[in-house]
């Protein structure tokens, strides 16, 4: 069976810095019809859950930790036994939303996961979050951005615990190296493609965008 990558968006809010704000996440599933992962379980484990149906869950991965891509992965983890895995360095933006819960896992950079026979690659792209992941799955012609890359620029960095100077290292280094015709997959709106991104990055750097 081949892998696939399938789409669910859900709603909710987004709190941090004292402000909160009503937003649409992506959240992505990735396997066949065997056994997925899901990335970024937000506001909804109940509807994410019918989504994956009857499937094994081998892993609840968070892209990063702001409470609007992790709020809803405790209770996916527990309905459906799987681990859920977080960068270190974005424990507490996670303590923040869940006090009373621990990540199961960490994700490293370099760090493979295997879902239906596809290697996943974990790329540490920080400046959105300091623990902010990417994930490169090759076989699939496909990276799974979070909020790091978006169509039209790089993700916030005017919050707690970001950085401009760090994200556009994080772009440099490991995205936009990446094969132009790689599909980025976004934690909010529409995905675009590395070829597309990559001729922005010094306009970018210009306008400290």
């Amino acid at each position: 069976m081949a892998p696939r990558i399938e789409h669910l968006v859900t709603s909710g809010s987004f709190s941090l810095d004292g402000g909160t704000w009503e937003v649409d996440n992506n959240v992505w599933i990735v396997g066949d019809d065997r056994e997925v992962i899901v990335i970024d379980a937000a506001h909804d484990a109940e509807a994410i859950a019918a989504r994956v149906g009857d499937r094994t869950v081998r892993a609840v991965v968070c892209t990063h930790a702001h409470n609007d891509h992790v709020n809803a992965a405790p209770a996916l983890a527990d309905r459906t036994d799987a681990p859920v895995l977080l960068h270190p360095d974005d424990r507490v933006l996670w303590q923040a939303c869940h006090p009373d819960r621990e990540p199961d896992g960490d994700l490293g950079h370099r760090r493979r996961l295997t879902i239906a026979d596809t290697e996943v690659i974990v790329l540490h792209t920080p400046g959105h979050t300091p623990g902010a992941v990417s994930l490169y799955v090759p076989e699939l012609t496909a990276v799974f951005t979070g909020d790091t890359l978006f169509a039209g620029g790089p993700g916030a960095t005017g919050r707690s615990f970001s950085s401009f100077p760090t994200i556009l290292r994080s772009l440099e280094e490991e995205l936009l190296v990446l094969p132009p015709e790689t599909v980025v997959h976004t934690g909010h709106g529409e995905s675009t493609t590395i070829g597309a991104e990559a001729p922005h990055l010094e306009e970018w750097r210009a306008r400290g965008y």
